[in-house]
């Protein structure tokens, strides 16, 4: 009886055996907190995903409409202010998408390359902030190019009309340094036949209104041809790299609290994945470490069953 009963244990634990062998899957155990912050990784890594990609779709949209990718059009590409909305909505949803599906599967890897870009991209503010700052001439002669070669573009570029009518009638002034930056048009140059030679866009006049309710969009025909005196009562002298910097001294107080809770919010991703990382890694060397002892086990008690010694 009492054999019958021994080897009738033996073979329960044989089969317990087969199915630890055939099957050996990671119990993980988190904490009430570890799973707040694996979800809330997880749904904000979701939105921002679904943001890069509408982004991204704005962007594509864009370029195609405009046929950018056209051969007369192609060597301008660069300076289309749609590649920026294509390359911000690219880098947001291949991070966000790493970080969401990372939370979501507990996939360690994943979220290894999601915290490694979140902190790449961490050092890579910081840096340009310094650079910024210690090359304010370099950057200030980057942003005078810029805006040169929009000007440039003022009738090519839908975009970049929008973009440049809506800073010089936001900030109060015309051209780069001041209006006579506008020689640089073609239709705007003295020596172009038109209605438009020698003169700057409406969003440069002080009153482009007519009677207060026409926009009237001839009011800076014939500007470039006037004295500064003269000129002042029709549009704004000053340039829009002077209302930029007047603009970013006025406002540096609300620049720097933005710049301080976007980098507090990555700084706080990091640490969230990173603890996520740990969890995982903890539970899976837990794991393995239970399943060594459950194969001790059986090994033992097949050793020490009658016949196998």
């Amino acid at each position: 009886m009492g054999t019958k009963a021994v080897l009738l244990y033996t073979n329960n634990e044989q089969d317990r055996s087969s199915s630890v062998f055939t099957r050996i899957k990671p119990h993980y155990g988190y904490s009430l907190v570890e799973y707040f912050l694996k979800y809330c990784l997880f749904v904000c890594n979701l939105l921002f995903t679904a943001l890069g990609l509408v982004v991204l779709g704005l962007g594509m949209w864009g370029l195609i409409t405009k046929e950018s990718f056209a051969q007369e059009k192609i060597g301008s590409i660069g300076t289309d202010p749609m590649l920026i909305l294509v390359s911000l909505g690219l880098v947001l949803t291949t991070l966000c998408l790493s970080g969401c599906v990372g939370a979501i599967r507990e996939n360690y890897c994943l979220l290894k390359l999601f915290s490694t870009m979140v902190l790449v991209l961490v050092t890579a503010q910081i840096l340009a902030a310094i650079l910024a700052y210690s090359l304010q001439d370099q950057v200030g002669n980057y942003l005078r190019s810029g805006m040169l070669a929009a000007m440039a573009r003022y009738q090519d570029d839908l975009d970049l009309r929008f973009i440049t009518d809506e800073i010089q009638s936001n900030l109060q002034c015309c051209g780069a340094d001041n209006y006579h930056d506008w020689e640089i048009n073609i239709y705007y140059n003295c020596s172009a036949p038109g209605v438009l030679a020698c003169g700057v866009p409406a969003t440069c006049c002080v009153d482009p209104l007519e009677n207060g309710t026409v926009w009237n969009s001839q009011c800076g025909v014939g500007a470039q041809q006037l004295d500064e005196f003269t000129a002042q009562s029709v549009i704004f002298l000053g340039g829009c790299l002077g209302g930029i910097s007047r603009w970013i001294e006025q406002h540096e107080g609300l620049i720097g609290t933005v710049s301080i809770v976007v980098m507090g919010v990555q700084i706080l991703t990091l640490f969230i994945s990173t603890r996520l990382m740990e969890s995982i890694l903890w539970n899976y060397r837990s794991n393995c470490n239970n399943n060594i002892i459950k194969l001790m086990k059986i090994y033992l008690i097949y050793k020490n069953t009658p016949g196998n010694e």
